[in-house]
């Protein structure tokens, strides 16, 4: 599949970068989908290896340079032995265009692969994991936001070392209409009393998490780290940073 111009954008952006020093080995689930298609290529550009979990009819969806294994995202067994040589397990399985009419998808799919994925990352020995949530408490998609609020419980419960993000709503190719929200967005941000719900609900970039994704892979955590929207925001900043200060 040709990269689109948001795709050649993003990696031009990543070249600019200072070169990673800890490239680290990837194993990720969910990877031929909007965030993944991205995040693989930006994650290869950066020295990681990357070897990405796929469905037998799905093999060719991968992007060139990611190691392909087969297995269903929906039981640990089937792919647990190709995870090694992985230290890093990105977990991005999810129901695509979520909406209130598919809470049982949600159940069916969203936490049944989150769960297989968490135990058998702990059951590894996995250094570190790093799972896509959603920023919570919302007033909306309440069947959503639960899974993950359970699945986050598990990573705690599993003593996982694990860094957890939480955008809301992810802006990209196909994903534009609450463009139309960032003036109001903009208006509630600034009020003293409704500040802490529009940024915890804010709106995110697709290079924005991409770039979120990447820091979180190039900075393991002991324990559990939180990365809230705006922490996602301001990830590519940091990142630079961080690079420059471990090869300086």
């Amino acid at each position: 599949m040709p990269a689109s111009i948001s795709d050649i954008r993003l990696l031009l952006k990543v070249k600019q970068l200072p070169r990673c020093a800890h490239p680290r080995r990837v194993f990720i689930t969910g990877g031929t989908g909007y965030l993944g298609s991205s995040l693989i290529p930006a994650l290869l550009e950066r020295g990681h290896r990357v070897r990405g979990l796929v469905r037998s009819t799905s093999k060719g969806n991968l992007p060139s340079g990611c190691e392909v294994v087969s297995g269903n995202a929906l039981d640990a067994n089937s792919y647990k032995q190709l995870i090694r040589p992985a230290d890093t397990f990105i977990h991005l399985v999810g129901v695509s265009h979520p909406s209130p009419a598919k809470a049982a998808e949600f159940r069916a799919i969203d936490f049944v692969s989150a769960r297989e994925a968490i135990h058998a990352a702990a059951e590894l020995g996995i250094a570190h994991f790093i799972y896509l949530s959603v920023a919570h408490p919302a007033p909306m998609m309440k069947a959503y936001t639960a899974v993950r609020v359970e699945c986050e419980a598990m990573i705690r419960q599993r003593r996982l070392n694990s860094t957890v993000l939480r955008p809301w709503y992810v802006l990209g190719p196909g994903h534009k209409w609450p463009y139309a929200l960032l003036p109001i967005y903009k208006v509630m941000e600034a009020l003293p009393f409704t500040r802490t719900g529009a940024q915890r609900l804010g709106l995110v970039t697709l290079e924005q998490m991409v770039m979120a994704l990447v820091k979180a892979v190039e900075s393991p955590v002991q324990g559990l780290r939180i990365v809230s929207v705006p922490e996602i925001r301001t990830a590519q900043t940091h990142l630079s940073r961080e690079v420059t200060r471990q090869t300086a």
